[in-house]
């Protein structure tokens, strides 16, 4: 029987179904890490850097729906996980933080390590309070589960470290701590008002976002029934994209041009489960009508005409019973033909260009997309890699594709593939790294090796922080400060004991790839890229267009013109402007 904090955690813990907790062990963590080792019913995931965790955590929320631990120790220690945590709260996954503190009578005096953990954390949480005694425990700690799961987000336990070691107080164990099954939808006056709009409407888009989940299906009969092309938002990418006819692609910084135009040209836009920021990729002129099941997130990014609150799974099968299916398909139509012709422009950049060097981004990944297994999990880190993740990864019903969307945060691949891969040790995992992420939590390596993850890391290696260069091209600004001096990442990997392979010609790609992604155990592909591809947003404003020509002629006056000539040997400009 438990009968310390410790105990009571790790007991608590065991109930609600939790496998494993990530971390990096302390002094102030030692009663409840040596809880741990006696029970021996979870894992204690070691890694090299508590911001890791706080990934992995992440990561192995998102897949599984269900509560991950990561924990940190007093002052620095839980201070790495901040990042992480912060991620796993804009992506509304379900991650409990414990966090250790200093001993209680020190709280106050500038003791050693001390900082204020309660106050530091409430920002990227939806719970966080110090158990300041023990007789606050267990019940402190069932409301900090319950809230991670109910909100979807992260909850903190700040607990000195010799409170894992007091003796808890007893208190009747309740149902296993899980997310609670629901309906929700809007009332029926609200679904027949909808119907209504949307019946006397003739061109009809729908925007997809990451509250679609589960929804699939639904979606493709309600674009049916609307005759509606289905623009999907990056985190809507891995629930609508596949075996959807209705599918016109991506919009946003990262999108299609045929998304773009199709949203610009309805007369009412219909917004389901997404957040989408992007205000400028929002129609000039159409009838908004947005879902989500927050309602405090209606109108946040745009006027909304109606607003509705419900789950999107929920909401669409009432709805569909009062929609008029005989309706005008030239929206459709046209949309579709759009992204037809977008979709062969992007598909003729993914080519092996005559063996030319370096290779280009493009190619690369339609290779992993290619090869990977129907049931892939894909972690592209922030920066170029998700925008070649995002218009070149195939989905299927099984792929899932995570990564930092929201918060937006380097280094997130290798640290979420770590959590992938630990709670799906049989599935294939591929992180695809940018060399800038890569180097910044480089440990994670060691921590692959340490607990034997078959993890497949990808380096879209430019030797340069790309994402930052094409942002300053598109202001008008001269690169600069965005060079990387960067190793042999595989022969790197290879001293650690992952299996490492680095590419420089095209040639040689589609087997490494091959080679790699088939390989038992951690491999890593080093891809020698083109720094100077452009990842260009589907609509090309006035002032981006100022900004490129201005980067032209600063670049030229400061002497690097051999930039501009790597730059429309690599793109041939005609990209730009397409």
């Amino acid at each position: 029987m438990a009968t310390t904090v410790a105990e009571i955690i790790v007991e608590r813990l065991k109930d609600a179904g939790v496998a494993r907790v990530y971390g990096i062990p302390g002094d102030s963590l030692n009663g409840f890490t040596d809880a741990l080792r006696v029970d021996g019913s979870i894992r204690w995931q070691h890694v090299r850097h508590e911001e890791g965790a706080a990934f992995a955590a992440t990561a192995e929320a998102s897949l599984t729906g269900e509560m991950a631990v990561c924990a940190g120790s007093c002052g620095p220690g839980n201070l790495h996980l901040i990042n992480g945590l912060f991620d796993a709260h804009r992506s509304r996954v379900p991650v409990l933080a414990i966090a250790a503190h200093i001993p209680a009578p020190e709280i106050g005096s500038g003791y050693f390590q001390e900082t204020h953990p309660e106050q530091l954390f409430r920002e990227c949480s939806s719970f966080c309070e110090m158990v300041s005694t023990p007789e606050q425990m267990p019940r402190l700690l069932d409301v900090a589960m319950r809230t991670a799961v109910e909100e979807r987000g992260v909850a903190v336990l700040v607990i000195p470290g010799e409170t894992f070691l007091a003796k808890c107080s007893s208190r009747r164990a309740g149902a296993p701590i899980r997310a609670v099954d629901r309906v929700v939808r809007p009332t029926d006056a609200e679904l027949r008002r909808v119907a209504a709009t949307l019946n006397a409407s003739e061109k009809v888009t729908i925007l997809a976002g990451a509250g679609t989940e589960g929804a699939h299906d639904e979606v493709v009969e309600l674009a049916k029934a609307l005759q509606a092309p289905v623009v999907h938002a990056l985190r809507g990418k891995e629930f609508v994209e596949y075996d959807n006819p209705y599918d016109v692609g991506m919009t946003g910084l990262l999108g299609f041009p045929s998304g773009y135009r199709a949203i610009e040209k309805c007369d009412t836009l219909l917004l389901l489960g997404t957040d989408f920021p992007y205000q400028q990729f929002y129609p000039s002129k159409a009838t908004i009508i947005q879902l989500d099941i927050r309602g405090e997130q209606i109108g946040r990014r745009c006027p909304v005409d109606i607003p509705l609150v419900g789950s999107v799974r929920d909401t669409i099968p009432p709805l569909l019973a009062l929609i008029d299916r005989n309706r005008d398909v030239s929206h459709l139509v046209s949309s579709r033909d759009h992204y037809a012709k977008a979709r062969a422009r992007l598909d003729d950049l993914a080519v092996n260009d005559r063996n030319r060097a370096p290779i280009h981004p493009q190619y690369l990944a339609r290779l992993i997309s290619d090869k990977a297994t129907d049931d892939a999990v894909f972690i592209p880190d922030v920066g170029s890699p998700v925008v070649w993740a995002a218009r070149y990864l195939r989905m299927t019903e099984s792929r899932r594709l995570i990564g930092s969307f929201t918060h937006g945060s380097m280094a997130n691949a290798v640290s979420q593939a770590v959590g992938a891969q630990s709670a799906f040790p049989g599935r294939q995992v591929i992180a695809l790294a940018g060399d800038g992420g890569l180097a910044m939590l480089l440990g994670e390596l060691l921590t692959i090796t340490q607990n034997a993850l078959p993890v497949k890391i990808v380096v879209f290696n430019n030797s340069s922080l790309n994402f930052v260069e094409v942002e300053m091209k598109a202001a008008g600004f001269v690169n600069f400060g965005a060079d990387l001096i960067n190793p042999d990442f595989a022969a790197l990997a290879q001293s650690v004991g992952i299996l490492g392979r680095r590419v420089e010609e095209p040639d040689r790609l589609e087997q490494a790839v091959g080679e790699i992604l088939a390989h038992d155990g951690p491999a890593l592909l080093d891809v020698v890229t083109a720094r100077q591809e452009l990842s260009i947003p589907p609509t090309i404003t006035a002032a981006q267009a100022k900004g490129f020509t201005l980067y032209a002629l600063r670049t030229v006056m400061s002497g690097r013109g051999d930039e501009l000539v790597d730059l429309a040997d690599t793109n041939l400009f005609r990209r730009l402007f397409d």
